[in-house]
């Protein structure tokens, strides 16, 4: 098969096992996604996403072909936090974007999809950006509450390694997608007792696998997708859900990556 490269040119595409509408999604394309084709069993398309490498397959309908030379264009604009981020097609037609969703080539307004350009009627984040624990912690804030979906990546339905990755692409940072993932990058912090906000918390299971994250606000509390985006205390053991009256998440490591906060 011919190379081709595409982006994604809806406000959310799923990612699935397979090749069909009943395949589980594992993940989610945002607006600006720029993917490289893998093999085509139309209306299919398997993927590659650019940012994070996560292959899956996807109906072609919603992305459109793009050069190899735009394909390996890096952008910096991004959609910022927000509920209301609009952008208008050439039709008038109007699209709400998800925050962290890339607008390339962005300039004067205007950002491009291949031969398709959009009205943006919002102020983008242009990266890079100044960040720090507090930045990310209050970026990660702005998700609670939002319902936890299994490969989801919005404000309207997350999975625990898409809301971390989110919330740490705003901030600069490029984390990949799946928890386990997450976990191999990164600066290890020793001991609880140390953690900053805006460090990582993993979690395993029985057989070791890391299996979820969650952004620590502090050495007690951390934020984290498990039911919802919500907030609770964690120790030495994991994270202790009040509703439960139980430990829900056994602690595996910690991991840092912005610089630490220098100590008196």
């Amino acid at each position: 098969m011919e190379q081709t490269f595409a982006i994604c040119r809806v406000a959310v595409a799923p990612v699935r096992a397979s090749s069909s509408d009943r395949a589980e999604i594992t993940t989610q394309l945002l607006f600006g996604d720029q993917v490289e084709v893998l093999e085509k069993a139309e209306p299919w398309w398997r993927i590659r996403n650019a940012y994070d490498g996560y292959e899956g397959w996807t109906d072609f309908k919603q992305l459109t072909e793009i050069s190899e030379t735009v394909y390996r264009q890096q952008h910096t604009a991004l959609v910022p936090l927000g509920v209301n981020n609009q952008v208008t097609g050439a039709d008038g037609s109007t699209y709400y974007l998800a925050a962290s969703s890339h607008l390339p080539f962005f300039r004067d307004g205007i950002c491009e999809l291949g031969k398709e350009k959009f009205q943006v009627l919002f102020q983008p984040l242009n990266l890079p950006v100044q960040v720090t624990g507090d930045s990310l912690a209050e970026s990660a804030l702005f998700f609670q509450n939002a319902p936890y979906l299994w490969g989801g990546r919005t404000i309207f339905g997350i999975d625990c390694s898409g809301f971390v990755q989110a919330v740490f692409k705003l901030g600069g940072i490029k984390l990949k997608r799946d928890a386990s993932q997450q976990a191999e990058q990164g600066e290890t912090v020793n001991f609880l007792p140390e953690a900053q906000t805006g460090d990582l918390a993993f979690f395993d299971n029985a057989d070791g696998k890391i299996i979820h994250v969650g952004i620590m606000l502090d050495a007690n509390r951390i934020i984290h997708a498990a039911g919802k985006v919500r907030i609770d205390p964690i120790d030495d053991q994991g994270i202790y859900n009040p509703e439960l009256g139980r430990y829900s998440h056994k602690l595996r490591i910690i991991k840092r990556f912005t610089d630490p906060i220098p100590r008196p």
